[in-house]
């Protein structure tokens, strides 16, 4: 077995290179470590299916890792590129002191910026990534970090929902990220907002960082052109980089990992037809007759979907599972009229009860709630929208039955078809039960949505093999309801698809977020977006609605509601192509939604077009998501059939100043693709 080991300022330089280089006949067998000039290199040679690379650390000068394919650069740490929180302040990895190649594993020491503590970094190779563990000897620290160049990468994708300082994830979503500044301190598997901690790049090298722990993620955070992905832990520092032919191979190595969905949760009706939920319609000023006004309103107006489902405010109190006797004097002759109206009833529900309600004082004496992270003895408290909660705990297996009893009594009492489950299974400021951590309630969460119908409502689990492999319909977290908002919907839909999550819907039509009723064209515009994703997920009527800031009624006119009709319609034809990818995605892992670049990795323009998007081989879906009059619309290479125009187009190329007025939602079908023929029968 050979072992090779620098221990820098020993042996002469000539010395030492001649003694640890591996023989050249060993170069071609497989990953190999060599030391020249002023850096120690570790090459990995191209096998079938995967381009090769080679990772190189300078020996003069702080620690770095570049990372290469094919002689070219496709990634490299940044300053400060292993990064720790020791002594009271931030502190770093300086200089290679040494290195040893032993059984496939490369292993950096080097010098810190605090006396007494080193870093000692390993690397893995295979054939497509590698493996990059490190920690801090010496010292006890309580955060590791690494730090990349993003320009060194191109442009940047994954993460899922950002938090922004314009807005986001509610106003704004960059994609790709590094187009603007994402700064999330609370990143983790208890984050109300959808993450993983995975990004990929223009250059077809990504990042996935394994662990359960928060996390504090900057990607491009102050315009400093710097990613900092530091876990709030003293353990040891476990990432995957993967280095690839093109962004959507990454994508795929990321989902050989964390999984991909062994079913999807929504029927072939939910995707084909518009789920309509009160929220954004009535938010919690509802009651039994606005929401019986509200279906008919939609029946008459021929205004399809599935299911009518009540959203937050219809408890006596919330954790009461309990309707409001005033509002709601007769629950369940509400849910047979929306039954005879041809809907599905559904009915929104979370695990967090108030402390004031009837049902708290019963789950605390039980011990059927989560314990408090730093006083164990009592239950976990939280604050909501909605006031001040325990969460009802899914470790402890007494809770969860009382939980599912009472969901049972009130389903089969009122006719109840299937739930909208919201807020999160966990907090940060709990104590998981018998050692499950964050992670571990994300899959108890899944465990137990898994066992309702979700109604294409979607829900918010994440972060971990049991969250991607459940296939449940993901959605969003409340956009606003102006232009700004609109775009937010599609980019995140690309985000939260790229990450592993492909049944994706945006936010509610038109948007919620407490913010003035969407003006006619946001709502239509967004209508006519929502029909080329894979669901609709709808809420404002385009019949009247109410503005929640003034009070006052808002009567939409005749156009909305025809054009929201033909969006509907649209995506009910399109329902068999869009099925076909939902089971394509169950073979492969594949995304339904993904950006241009995911089908033609070598169409440079494509990296930056945040507006269009592809669902599925075939479709490539431009609609207008601004007040302007026209677009400009970008296509790959190919032959595009024009459905607006009925026209034959080749591409690459860039249609400037396409007329969109608002009757009018572009869309393109790849002639050459699998499923084009179907698409073109629904579209044409």
């Amino acid at each position: 077995m050979r072992i090779l080991f620098r221990k820098y300022g020993c042996l002469p330089a000539a010395a030492l290179t001649v003694a640890l280089l591996p023989p050249a006949t060993a170069h071609a067998a497989g990953p190999h470590v060599s030391e020249a000039g002023d850096a120690v290199t570790l090459s990995v040679p191209p096998s079938r299916g995967s381009p090769g690379y080679s990772v190189s650390v300078p020996t003069d000068s702080q620690l770095a890792l570049t990372t290469r394919r094919s002689g070219r650069t496709v990634l490299t740490t940044g300053a400060d590129a292993l990064r720790f929180d020791a002594a009271g302040a931030s502190q770093h990895a300086t200089t290679l002191t040494g290195w040893s190649w032993h059984d496939g594993v490369l292993t950096l020491t080097a010098d810190t910026t605090l006396t007494g503590a080193r870093v000692e970094a390993r690397l893995t190779p295979t054939s497509d990534r590698y493996q990059l563990t490190w920690d801090v000897k010496g010292v006890q620290s309580t955060a590791l970090g690494l730090t990349y160049d993003l320009a060194s990468a191109g442009h940047w994708y994954g993460h899922g929902e950002t938090s922004t300082p314009s807005g986001g994830p509610y106003t704004d979503q960059p994609w790709p990220l590094d187009a603007g500044e994402v700064e999330q301190e609370d990143f983790s598997a208890a984050s109300y907002q959808m993450v993983d901690p995975f990004w990929y790049t223009a250059s077809s090298a990504g990042l996935y960082v394994d662990t359960g722990d928060t996390m504090d993620v900057s990607v491009n955070g102050g315009g400093d052109g710097l990613g900092r992905f530091t876990v709030e832990s003293g353990d040891t520092y476990k990432a995957t980089v993967f280095v690839e032919s093109t962004p959507r191979d990454v994508y795929r190595d990321y989902i050989g990992i964390v999984g991909r969905p062994r079913q999807s949760d929504a029927t072939y009706e939910q995707y084909a037809e518009p789920l309509w939920n009160s929220w954004a319609q009535f938010y919690t000023k509802v009651n039994q007759e606005k929401l019986l006004d509200y279906a008919t309103d939609l029946h008459d107006n021929g205004l399809d979907g599935h299911t009518v489902q009540l959203d937050d405010k219809w408890e006596s109190n919330y954790g009461n599972m309990t309707f409001d006797p005033e509002a709601y004097p007769d629950p369940r002759a509400m849910s047979d009229r929306i039954h005879d109206l041809g809907h599905d009833f559904g009915l929104w529900v979370t695990l967090w009860i108030n402390l004031d309600s009837t049902n708290y004082q019963y789950a605390a004496d039980h011990d059927y709630l989560l314990h408090d992270a730093d006083d164990p003895t009592k239950p976990c408290t939280v604050t909501w929208w909605n006031g001040t909660a325990g969460i009802v705990d899914l470790a402890n297996p007494e809770a969860k039955a009382w939980y599912q009893d009472n969901l049972r009594k009130l389903m089969d009492t009122y006719r109840v078809d299937g739930l909208k489950f919201d807020t999160r299974f966990f907090d940060d400021h709990c104590a998981g039960r018998d050692g499950n951590t964050r992670t571990d309630y994300q899959r108890l969460g899944s465990e137990l949505a898994d066992s309702y119908d979700l109604q294409g409502a979607g829900i918010r689990v994440h972060w971990g093999t049991a969250a991607h492999e459940a296939g449940f319909v993901v959605r969003q977290i409340d956009k606003g309801t102006s232009w700004n908002s609109l775009k937010a919907s599609v980019a995140q839909n690309l985000a939260l698809s790229t990450i592993g999550y492909p049944f994706v819907e945006t936010d509610m039509i038109g948007g919620s977020g407490g913010q003035p009723a969407p003006t006619k064209e946001v709502l239509v515009r967004w209508a006519q977006s929502a029909s080329y994703m894979p669901l609709m997920y709808a809420s404002t009527s385009p019949v009247d609605t109410t503005d929640v800031t003034t009070g006052q009624k808002v009567d939409y006119d005749q156009q909305t509601v025809d054009l929201y009709r033909e969006a509907i319609a649209r995506h009910e034809r399109l329902a068999p192509y869009i099925w076909d990818q939902v089971q394509q995605t169950l073979r492969t892992g594949d995304p339904i939604v993904r950006p241009l670049f995911f089908d033609f990795p070598q169409d440079k323009a494509s990296y930056t077009v945040a507006d269009e998007w592809m669902l599925g081989p075939a479709v490539l879906a431009a609609p207008n998501l601004t007040s302007a009059p026209t677009r400009d619309i970008h296509l790959p290479p190919g032959t595009w059939y024009d459905v607006t125009r009925g026209t034959e187009i080749r591409g690459p190329a860039m249609l400037k100043s396409y007329a969109t007025p608002l009757t009018v939602t572009p869309a393109f079908v790849n002639l050459r693709a699998e499923g084009a023929a179907k698409a073109l029968r629904a579209l044409r």
